[in-house]
């Protein structure tokens, strides 16, 4: 059966998926922005987001949320965290009973500290709810590069099936039934990220990064693990996949953001400047009241609070790390 697609969000990740989902089903895009919309269209480009990069010729994009999803048997939410409950709202009177909804989105709730799939549940009760998330820079996969992603779906079947709707030649996607830990660790890595770029961004070496990866991989699956994902995801796709995508690559938001406040810039400079949502700013907030609700140790995302939400400066945080005990590798901290 040739499903069809309705994808809700014009960034570079919503674009790249869209793209990547036409070539194995009829897909529209929904965009609010007109100029993006005509562009897709008429030249097969998001110049705004993804600047010369060619889509797939057969998507569609529109201005309109009802012509996105009223017929669509899948519909993916390729917006923010932020303004995923806005949206789906928007959406929810089209969308027909039963239709999986597939988030693309690495963030939490600021507020409900809920994630994606809870807010799908919430607002769309009786839908099978999902992530799709994975070591996935959009550049690289437009440009035909290899990449592997993972469908988190409860249900096994329905996983199945949209494993057939978004992969492509070089674009591997596998499943996973532990949304939990997808979403948790695709968020929290985010966080990680911003510190990575941080260390950076000031001069810090190899060593330096290296070393906030796998202590930042500690944190998210200490934090993943007490909210109910399971430990083997924290090592996969979602988990350690992700981190070093997100922590090393120059295409990487998060990072982007972490190695300006590292050169010494205000966060208002570099978010103001930027075109695309950088997650882990707005998640970190998030992420420190979980810990303090599930009692877990996050010394790496409690610094990165600070200097984002407290007025620290990187040098600053580096101290603040320096100065926790260190114990055991297996201990928390």
């Amino acid at each position: 059966m040739n499903l069809r697609i309705g994808l809700l969000g014009g960034g570079s990740w919503g674009t790249t998926v869209a793209s990547l989902t036409a070539r194995n089903s009829p897909t529209i895009m929904w965009a609010r922005d007109t100029n993006t919309v005509e562009e897709i269209n008429q030249h097969h480009r998001n110049e705004k987001y993804l600047p010369g990069s060619h889509l797939t010729e057969s998507l569609k994009a529109t201005n309109s949320i009802k012509e996105a999803v009223v017929d669509a048997d899948v519909v993916v939410m390729g917006v923010p965290s932020q303004s995923f409950r806005y949206v789906l709202e928007e959406a929810k009177p089209y969308i027909r009973p039963w239709v999986p909804i597939v988030s693309l989105s690495k963030g939490l709730e600021q507020g409900s500290k809920m994630r994606m799939t809870q807010i799908i549940e919430s607002i769309m009760p009786g839908h099978p709810a999902g992530v799709l998330t994975g070591p996935n820079l959009a550049k690289e996969i437009l440009q035909g590069q290899a990449a592997a992603s993972v469908i988190a779906m409860v249900d096994k079947n329905v996983a199945h099936a949209l494993q057939k709707v978004f992969r492509t030649g070089l674009f591997r996607v596998y499943t996973n039934d532990d949304v939990v830990g997808c979403e948790i660790a695709g968020a929290l890595k985010n966080v990680i990220a911003v510190a990575a770029g941080m260390g950076d961004g000031a001069g810090a070496g190899d060593n330096t990064r290296s070393a906030i990866i796998t202590r930042g991989l500690a944190e998210l699956s200490r934090l993943g693990v007490a909210m109910g994902g399971q430990p083997m995801t924290f090592a996969g796709l979602a988990g350690m996949g992700d981190l070093i995508a997100t922590c090393t690559s120059p295409l990487s938001r998060n990072r982007y953001v972490g190695v300006q406040l590292g050169k010494g810039r205000t966060l208002d400079e570099i978010i103001n400047e930027m075109s695309m949502v950088a997650e882990g700013v707005k998640t970190c907030g998030v992420v420190m009241e979980l810990a303090a609700q599930y009692g877990v140790e996050m010394p790496i995302s409690r610094e990165v609070y600070r200097v984002v939400n407290e007025g620290h400066t990187v040098m600053e945080a580096f101290r603040g790390l320096l100065r926790s005990q260190s114990g055991a590798e297996s201990d928390p901290g």
